[in-house]
């Protein structure tokens, strides 16, 4: 499919050292993005949708580091179907698994947690629940892995690993299995602060020094936090991605986020929501924290945007998170709410208002058009001023 978004008042790029493209468009062709800025009478005949933005905003697609997924669009952990697809009308058009650890019943010897985790990635190779992107199959490291069994399934796909609920008697063993899956290419991703559930155990700043994870899970803690003292030692003396989450301490997240602005290590600083769990199902919650750290802080909005886009792509080496030429097509239009007190969307965010969503875009398809389910209205109002497919993109009937 070949779509464009014309009209456009800004562009964020998901870059946060570059945070604005120049322009008013944006070419979508199949799958990729294919101008930024500038498009032509010729670009605009030969696409199948076009939208007109009305002044709006354009941002990527959030990617949600630490979704707590299972199997389809199902969370056992809070009895909800359809999560998944609710988390696409709040932004989020990418979500990484955070390991299959709330499947019911799931396994913890090697062959086990091998198998779930390659089951896992496969079944969402081949599904996208609403157009979504969902990276599935972490591999939950458990005593009794061995490197063979790491390369065995990096084989097979899987690229993620997780450290923090596995059966060990103290995190210190988990170091040499971080070893072996990244040895195989692996992200690793550790369980920071205080113990979750049953099952998970207390990891603090000597633990993650100890293993030298890629990303450090809700370093903010979920929900616990680990001691103050523990976060500059990882920001001044490790390369550890910081990962901060909505369902964690919000006093330490902006703690995480001054910390890595005065080290320049803002590239290191990710947003993600470490849901669903107890916390609950939060469709908005990837937005709600990039509200809260741009308010509640003296950093931009946009920057804040780059957080929950650009910087997780970088880390995780995903191929979108930015609006740049060649990136994947996954794209938000994003408005001032209505009935609001600021005229554009990231006016209000640094105010502390949630965006409203007019559109969202994910392999360059509208997945829907005029509002989010989850969002407020927008002021403005997007039009399709070209559909040749002859569909709607209605993101169907709000119901409560």
């Amino acid at each position: 499919m070949k779509t464009a978004i014309v009209n456009l008042a800004t562009i964020v790029t998901g870059d946060w050292r570059r945070p604005f493209a120049k322009g008013d468009s944006i070419l979508m062709n199949k799958g990729r993005i294919a101008k930024v800025g500038t498009v032509t009478a010729r670009d605009i005949e030969t696409c199948d949708v076009v939208l007109d933005a009305d002044g709006m905003t354009a941002m990527p697609g959030m990617i949600d580091s630490q979704v707590h997924i299972a199997f389809a669009d199902y969370t056992p952990r809070q009895r909800t179907i359809g999560f998944l697809e609710s988390y696409l009308h709040g932004g989020t058009t990418t979500s990484i698994t955070a390991s299959e650890v709330h499947v019911p019943g799931r396994p913890s010897d090697p062959e086990g947690v091998k198998a779930l985790a390659v089951t896992a990635k496969k079944c969402f190779d081949n599904y996208r629940p609403g157009g979504m992107r969902v990276h599935g199959g972490a591999i939950i490291l458990e005593p009794g892995l061995v490197q063979a069994d790491f390369d065995e399934i990096a084989a097979l796909g899987v690229w993620l690993a997780k450290a923090g609920f596995g059966a060990v008697t103290t995190p210190f063993e988990y170091t040499p299995m971080v070893r072996m899956a990244q040895k195989a290419g692996m992200i690793v991703n550790v369980h920071t602060g205080g113990a979750s559930i049953p099952g998970s155990s207390p990891i603090t700043g000597d633990h993650l020094l100890d293993m030298r994870p890629d990303v450090s899970f809700h370093v903010n803690g979920g929900p616990i936090a680990m001691p103050d003292e523990d976060f500059p030692r990882i920001v001044h003396e490790s390369d550890i991605a910081l990962q901060i989450c909505q369902a964690g301490n919000i006093r330490t997240a902006l703690m995480c986020l001054e910390l890595a602005v005065e080290a320049k290590q803002y590239d290191r600083f990710l947003i993600a929501t470490d849901t669903p769990t107890g916390t609950g199902v939060m469709p908005l919650g990837m937005i709600k924290s990039v509200v809260e750290m741009a308010c509640l802080s003296d950093h931009s909005a946009e920057m804040m945007i780059a957080a929950a886009t650009g910087n997780v792509a970088k880390i995780y080496r995903l191929d979108n998170g930015f609006i740049k030429r060649g990136k994947d097509a996954d794209v938000l239009v994003i408005d001032a709410p209505l009935g609001g007190s600021q005229a554009t969307a990231l006016e209000a965010i640094k105010h502390g208002d949630y965006p409203a969503i007019a559109a969202c875009f994910t392999d360059g398809i509208p997945r829907y058009i005029g509002r989010s389910r989850n969002t407020p209205p927008t002021t403005r109002k997007v039009e399709m001023i070209r559909n040749t497919v002859k569909h709607p993109f209605d993101p169907g009937r709000h119901t409560v």
